[in-house]
């Protein structure tokens, strides 16, 4: 609820680079406006010493830390201050159920499925953040939006961008959504360039500071391939008509064309306070630090066709996407296999499509879409070990 108490929000990993940009516009905002939101719960991965700061800051009813490992010096760092503790995966789900009106759900992978589920499930607003719950689960997870009737807010630039240009009204007036792409570090690179690639050079983002592995992803543009998936799942709209455009300045973030011929797009500095700001305020606007664009300055924009020949990961996305029956289940288990082989040494930047693409037509059980949290699990844990497979034998 909001007025006197405010809008009572719950962060799941609010540690990692969204966390941390939503749990800084909450303390902004509130700074300006006191006690325009009141945290309930927030929870971490293993990042014991930055939950509880941030903890002892925001004063939530609950933390939760999925590493129980962690949970002693949690503990410990928050004795006295009367907050509630839980250690493993089954508190961050408590943590997702308790009564919030709004959660951000920004647990990366896998891990992020059923806590997001379980915030899905009490019918409010869920601001989302993980990509695992549309490129994994996505016909599940949305099934359960509706049957819930929950509000979902994207997070992810581009789709918060669409959010905010499409009417859902006159969706099938709706011709095409075209997301745009930076290109990543490796935009101007031949194939005999990439050879050799370190995950120094591929972690070199040209416009956001981002984890390691979506940085790798944004280099491959499997990234950009696994947007498309969420955008298929969130807005309805057939593969056939998404797409993808390389703009390097990264000024503007979607195009929604009409059938009329109108286009419209989103514009904005890249920074992630944009859309998380646009999620926390919905639907009302609150400000958020970031630099405007200032177009005369920008001075031009280009725009160019993604090269599906030097970054194939693109184009087994889009694959994937149209194969349905879980095949981007298996995309992305087979994906992160890969990066994480790659970060580790064990794997050339150039052999990652080959690695998903091997693993596509190896890995069984694409035979139907999974339609619940265990079938989406057992997918995903047999197309990893396809993967691993996969990897060894290479």
């Amino acid at each position: 609820m909001t007025g006197a108490t405010g809008k009572s929000v719950s962060i799941l990993g609010s540690t990692g680079s969204v966390g941390t940009n939503t749990v800084e516009l909450i303390e902004r905002h509130n700074e300006r406006e006191p006690g325009a939101y009141r945290v309930v719960a927030l929870t971490a991965h293993e990042r014991w010493d930055l939950l509880a700061a941030q903890a002892l800051r925001l004063k939530p009813q609950f933390v939760a830390i999925a590493s129980a490992a962690r949970y002693g010096e949690l503990k410990e760092a928050l004795s006295g201050s009367g907050i509630e503790i839980g250690a493993g995966p089954d508190a961050v789900i408590e943590a997702a159920r308790k009564d919030a009106d709004w959660v951000m759900a920004s647990i990366m992978g896998a891990a992020g499925l059923a806590p997001t589920l379980a915030a899905v499930e009490r019918g409010k607003t869920v601001a989302l953040a993980n990509k695992e719950c549309l490129v994994s689960a996505g016909t599940l997870f949305m099934n359960q939006v509706r049957h819930y009737g929950t509000t979902l807010l994207p997070v992810d630039s581009e789709h918060n961008a669409v959010f905010q240009v499409f009417d859902p009204a006159q969706s099938s007036a709706i011709e095409r959504i075209t997301l745009t792409a930076s290109g990543g570090p490796f935009r101007t690179w031949s194939k005999a360039q990439m050879k050799g690639v370190t995950p120094a050079q591929a972690c070199r983002h040209p416009n956001y500071s981002m984890g390691a592995k979506i940085s790798v992803d944004s280099a491959t543009l499997m990234n950009k391939g696994l947007e498309l998936i969420e955008a298929h799942h969130m807005f309805g709209v057939p593969p056939e008509r998404l797409g993808v455009v390389v703009h390097p300045q990264q000024a503007v973030h979607c195009l929604v064309t009409y059938i009329d011929g109108s286009v419209l797009a989103q514009l904005a500095s890249p920074d992630m306070r944009t859309p998380i700001a646009y999620a926390l305020g919905y639907p009302s606007r609150i400000e958020a630090p970031t630099r405007r664009l200032d177009l005369v300055e920008l001075g031009q924009m280009s725009f160019e066709a993604p090269d599906l020949e030097r970054f194939p990961c693109l184009r087994l996305a889009q694959e994937a996407m149209s194969q349905g029956k879980g095949a981007s289940t298996v995309l992305n288990a087979a994906n992160e296999v890969a990066v994480s082989a790659f970060l580790a040494g064990k794997l050339a930047f150039e052999t990652i499509p080959n690695l998903v693409e091997t693993t596509l037509r190896s890995c069984v059980g694409q035979g139907a879409e999974p339609l619940t949290l265990a079938a989406v699990l057992a997918l995903d844990s047999q197309a990893r070990e396809c993967a691993k497979r996969a990897l060894s034998d290479a």
